[in-house]
């Protein structure tokens, strides 16, 4: 496990972060596979689900898996300074301090591992000083667990 930040009350939870390589088949079409970047201090909790059913009743079953969470770094930047776009960025096995999940699946190609999210938004937040404290990120979870 790679980490360079230490968890703390603002930030107490574990999350890696995967990038993609990107080939093209044979068939010119693109092709990712995620590879492991760095383990990252985070906070994360559901977003508004408070009251809210989590599976709604429809002809297709929707779910509803938002988190909202703040990171120290910016995480359209690689551990090796390249930038990537948002839908280029994986998150996944967020835990405790005792590395156990937070946000895992419960059945599926990933049961028992940590659900897969993706970057909805980051935002950078300023503090008094004319910096940036922290960023901003609302996570969704991705269509495709099994990747």
């Amino acid at each position: 496990m790679t980490v360079c930040e230490k968890p703390d009350f603002i930030f107490p939870l574990y999350a890696d972060v995967y990038y993609p390589v990107v080939s093209q088949s044979v068939y010119g079409q693109i092709e990712k596979s995620w590879s492991f970047d760095r383990t990252i201090v985070v906070n994360a909790e559901p977003y508004g689900t408070s009251g809210k059913q989590k599976v709604e009743p429809s002809l297709i079953t929707e779910y509803q898996d938002i988190l909202s969470a703040r990171a120290k770094t910016d995480l359209r930047i690689t551990s090796e300074g390249n930038k990537e776009d948002v839908s280029n960025v994986l998150i996944t096995n967020i835990r405790d301090i005792k590395e156990d999940l937070v946000f895992y699946e419960t059945s599926g190609a990933r049961e028992s591992q940590g659900t897969l999210y993706e970057i909805a938004t980051i935002d950078p937040v300023i503090g008094p000083f004319k910096k940036v404290e922290h960023y901003q990120l609302v996570l969704r979870k991705t269509e495709r667990q099994d990747i």
